[in-house]
């Protein structure tokens, strides 16, 4: 699909971050926009920021981990659009804490968003892309789609999930010569609400030696690529029908250490996990005896 003129793109997780910068990259080449969130306010405010590019746009507040709202608003969508040609299935949310300290309602609401949303999305809009004549699956990943770090399990499941999902889907899309295809991406850190939005529970404390809001906070410095750089990176992908891309130095850094340490890295994250947990620890124990040594 080299050309976005006059194509119609759903995007999920509209409302802000990368779904945002999407549905305006794509919306200034020309193409139409069939978009949703569960965040109605963050949703009317990225059709305001599209509009001004003059293409259709459509908005459903939708919650992508209910398969049937997710096939309601594709189907509706096909029919307000008149056709559909690419799906974004970007929404996506971010939980942390060890996996004896998560709950298994931890892992069910994450996957439901993160794994079951982009099997709903692309389920849903397969058809629609195939009777389109020039269709695309867009599925996003992460960089913890690509290594697993502690704490992280709910989230790298999903991710590793979703990238294997997409790569199968790839091939068979290539087999079947149906004129559609797909693309798994690996956005490193991201300067999204993700970080702030992410649940976290303080078994990360017995990883991290810091609480759970400390770990959210050390999180959020390590977002670093704007959103629009990402979209760019995105649709380029798109145009270029690449089967995976790497959004990010880290995201690239990352790809390549797990290319030559594919077990052994698990060590070296491990110790240096426990460098920065005693480094804490240390700041900590520092911090609470000069507190006792001011207080009268």
């Amino acid at each position: 699909m080299k050309h976005l003129h006059n194509k119609v793109a759903a995007i999920t997780g509209a409302g802000s971050g990368i779904g945002r910068a999407l549905a305006c990259a794509l919306a200034g080449r020309g193409c139409h926009l069939a978009l949703a969130d569960i965040n109605a306010q963050g949703l009317a405010d990225t059709v305001q920021l599209a509009n001004r590019y003059g293409v259709r746009i459509t908005q459903h507040v939708v919650d992508v981990s209910d398969a049937e709202a997710v096939k309601a608003w594709a189907d509706a969508a096909a029919a307000e659009h008149g056709q559909i040609n690419l799906v974004f299935n970007n929404a996506g949310v971010a939980q942390s804490g060890t996996v004896e300290g998560n709950s298994l309602d931890d892992y069910q609401w994450l996957m439901g968003i993160n794994f079951w949303g982009v099997v709903y999305g692309t389920k849903a809009f397969l058809p629609h892309l195939k009777a389109s004549g020039a269709g695309h699956v867009v599925n996003i990943s992460s960089i913890f789609g690509l290594f697993a770090q502690p704490t992280m399990s709910a989230y790298n499941a999903s991710k590793f999930a979703v990238r294997g999902f997409t790569e199968s889907l790839r091939q068979e899309l290539d087999l079947s010569a149906a004129n559609v295809s797909a693309t798994c991406v690996h956005p490193g850190g991201i300067r999204t609400n993700i970080a702030n939005s992410a649940r976290m529970n303080d078994s990360v404390r017995s990883v991290a030696g810091k609480s759970a809001a400390e770990a959210s906070a050390e999180f959020g410095k390590l977002l670093r690529t704007s959103p629009e750089k990402a979209a760019q990176v995105i649709i380029r992908a798109v145009e270029k029908n690449r089967r995976r891309v790497l959004i990010g130095i880290d995201a690239k850094a990352t790809d390549l250490m797990q290319r030559l340490m594919p077990s052994a890295y698990q060590a070296l994250l491990v110790w240096l996990s426990g460098k920065m947990r005693a480094q804490a620890l240390k700041q900590q124990g520092a911090a609470t005896a000069h507190a006792k040594a001011e207080t009268p």
